[in-house]
């Protein structure tokens, strides 16, 4: 029962710096610039936050939808059923938003070195 959500929470811990190390890739090849354009394009979507108000919101659902369906599990009491599924389902809202914010890191990466003149098509 508790492997579940620890292997949920590692998942969600090895996201943490995910999208902001993308290294996109170039129509062409780089410019001599480029190499330091790309470690400030991902130092800048490092530094926005990984766990937002999105992420805290994903956790907040599952942790609902959780609670719902450990109500409905007949194999524990309520009360277990309820804390196991709101457990669960916080940390794979978590992870699901976590992976979210990735990808808006990953756009952050992308649209920085475009804005710098470097020909990126993803």
């Amino acid at each position: 029962m508790f492997l579940t959500p620890l292997m949920i929470a590692a998942l969600v811990s090895a996201c943490a710096e995910s999208g902001a190390n993308y290294a996109p890739v170039l129509d062409g090849e780089p410019t001599a610039a480029y190499a330091h354009d790309l470690r400030a394009c991902q130092a800048l979507a490092a530094n926005q936050r990984q766990f937002d108000r999105q992420t805290a919101g994903s956790a907040a659902l599952g942790a609902g939808v959780g609670a719902l369906a450990g109500v409905a599990d007949d194999d524990v009491s309520e009360s277990e059923g309820i804390a196991a599924g709101l457990v669960v389902g916080a940390l794979v809202g978590a992870a699901a938003g976590a992976g979210d914010a990735s990808d808006r890191r990953e756009s952050i990466v992308v649209e920085c070195l475009r804005g710098r003149g470097h020909r990126v098509v993803g």
